[in-house]
């Protein structure tokens, strides 16, 4: 039993890992209908900035009151690199081809995520690279039973707080409302005055921003980065906000604690090669009975 809720406690954390990459998906297709295959490499530039601001301040060296400062000054940075690299493409790429058939922007994503993926390698070179071990990693619970690291703490600390403002920013505030009459006709918002393109660029920067936020936390939980990375993970991310309902912020977070438990309990039963596979193969019984995803909505094509 110690060892099924040590698993299950692994499992929500990478889960909660999984929703927040997750939800840069889901928003960009919430609101444009374009799955933003390079969300996953722009993940990776970001870890690639953690690692270096981590060495140029020469973090590691402090207390932990100084480690945690300098953890939420490289989540906070991160983030606006991110979220501003995503508003600059979108500015150059996606925005002229907003009226293209939908295979246009589809395939000029695929384009920006090898863009990407070859700035990493020549930012980080063709090996893994280590993320230093800024957070110690003893166990914070009595006992000998169940470990809950400062890392799982980490997660969980930075995470929960930035998917309950995203939801509070979408459901309460006034570019919030904005951002869901787009999503649902971007042509009757903009005869009412709202600014589309300004609200894209919105939506393009606060997924990027949690992007940002995801590759520092991802750097400090797994301590191994590389050029190569935002492929695996924005390929978990993906279908996490397929699963849950892609569109919905909600189901993105639900897609992603199912990912987390499913690769976590697979693999400590089951056997790591076979993870990968019993992932997906839940992904498509679940596509197979409802489409939408578990908490998607289903809706009517106009003819």
């Amino acid at each position: 039993m110690q060892f099924f809720l040590q698993q299950c406690l692994i499992g929500i954390t990478n889960g909660a890992l999984v929703a927040l990459v997750a939800l840069g998906y889901t928003m960009v297709y919430g609101i444009i209908r374009l799955i933003n295959f390079a969300h996953g490499d722009l993940i990776m530039l970001g870890a690639c900035l953690a690692l270096s601001l981590v060495s140029a301040f020469g973090m590691g060296g402090g207390g932990m009151a100084t480690t945690w400062l300098g953890v939420a000054l490289l989540v906070v940075l991160c983030g606006l690199f991110c979220g501003g690299l995503n508003v600059v493409v979108d500015r150059i790429v996606y925005r002229p081809l907003r009226n293209a058939p939908k295979l246009a922007p589809l395939v000029s994503a695929i384009g920006v995520s090898f863009i990407f993926m070859n700035v990493g390698l020549f930012w980080l070179g063709p090996s893994d690279r280590s993320f230093p071990e800024l957070l110690p990693a003893t166990n914070l619970l009595a006992g000998e039973g169940l470990q809950f690291t400062a890392k799982d703490l980490l997660v969980l600390v930075v995470v929960v707080p930035l998917m309950l403002a995203l939801s509070l920013l979408v459901k309460s505030t006034r570019l919030g409302k904005a951002m869901r009459a787009v999503s649902q006709d971007p042509a009757a918002a903009a005869l009412v005055g709202i600014d589309v393109d300004r609200v894209i660029a919105f939506t393009f920067f606060v997924g990027g921003f949690l992007g940002g936020a995801a590759s520092v936390i991802y750097g400090l939980y797994i301590n191994t980065i590389g050029f190569q990375m935002g492929f695996q993970n924005g390929l978990y991310a993906f279908t996490a906000a397929v699963l849950g309902g892609i569109g919905s912020i909600p189901g993105a977070v639900v897609g992603g604690l199912v990912i987390g438990l499913v690769r976590s309990l697979s693999s400590a039963y089951v056997g790591e090669r076979w993870t990968g596979a019993i992932v997906f193969a839940i992904l498509i019984v679940i596509l197979v009975f409802r489409p939408e995803g578990l908490l998607g909505r289903g809706t009517r094509e106009k003819v």
